[in-house]
């Protein structure tokens, strides 16, 4: 009788003194109060990030590398987009570059398609000779942004580096065809067209360089090469 009494569920019936109205007030007011007391503790971590950000901005600007990682590290939260942006920039100058490259990873993590810390780690990849990496995230960075000038010449240049210069010449076109004028990108394109013997184009684009960078030191020795 005792273990049927303990299952029987209990009825609860309404107290006829209670005011519904001054009892939601009430609900409102508590769950206000509930909202506002981490707000107020946000403010305070807010103000404790952003004193560690400026000290890390201090610290790189006068060498002490290992003193603004250490800042952000007193504030830490792995959730944070900028704190491993910011850890993963300052990790690399410090040559640590496998932590570097961690960090970098945790913020693509977070923003997927931000392409910043993509261009952020490609650095500590290429300083430990991984470019089968960088060239992933150069790739990935033209499926997010396709017109993304900076990701087409290094993309350029890798290929330009591997002696495969047709891929080369491709991807600086495509630079070119956005920026006309510009004497990084010309000046490739017209190398490009050298080593695949396209004289007379290489020629055009040679001068064309010099027209932006008169005393361009690559698009003279070019122009030496074809006369």
């Amino acid at each position: 009788m005792e273990i049927l009494s303990v299952m029987k569920p209990k009825i609860i019936k309404p107290d006829p003194g209670l005011n519904p109205a001054r009892n939601f007030r009430q609900f409102i007011l508590a769950a206000a109060l509930m909202i506002l007391i981490p707000s107020l503790a946000s403010a305070q971590e807010f103000a404790e990030i952003k004193d560690a950000f400026q000290n890390s901005y201090i610290q790189e600007a006068t060498g002490e590398i290992h003193a603004a990682i250490n800042s952000l590290k007193s504030v830490y939260d792995e959730k944070s987009y900028e704190l491993n942006l910011r850890l993963g920039w300052l990790s690399y100058q410090a040559g640590n570059f496998t932590e570097s490259t961690a960090y970098y990873n945790k913020a693509i993590d977070l923003m997927p398609y931000a392409v910043e810390p993509r261009f952020g780690v490609v650095y500590p990849g290429a300083a430990m000779g991984n470019w089968s990496m960088v060239m992933n995230q150069y790739e990935r960075i033209l499926e997010i942004t396709p017109n993304n000038s900076v990701a087409m010449h290094r993309v350029g240049l890798i290929h330009y580096g591997r002696e495969d210069y047709e891929k080369a010449r491709q991807y600086f076109e495509k630079v070119v065809n956005l920026y006309p004028f510009d004497y990084d990108a010309l000046t490739m394109l017209a190398w490009s067209h050298f080593k695949l013997q396209n004289l007379r184009e290489a020629k055009v684009l040679f001068q064309k360089a010099l027209l932006n960078t008169p005393s361009g030191s690559s698009a003279l020795e070019g122009l030496e090469l074809l006369e």
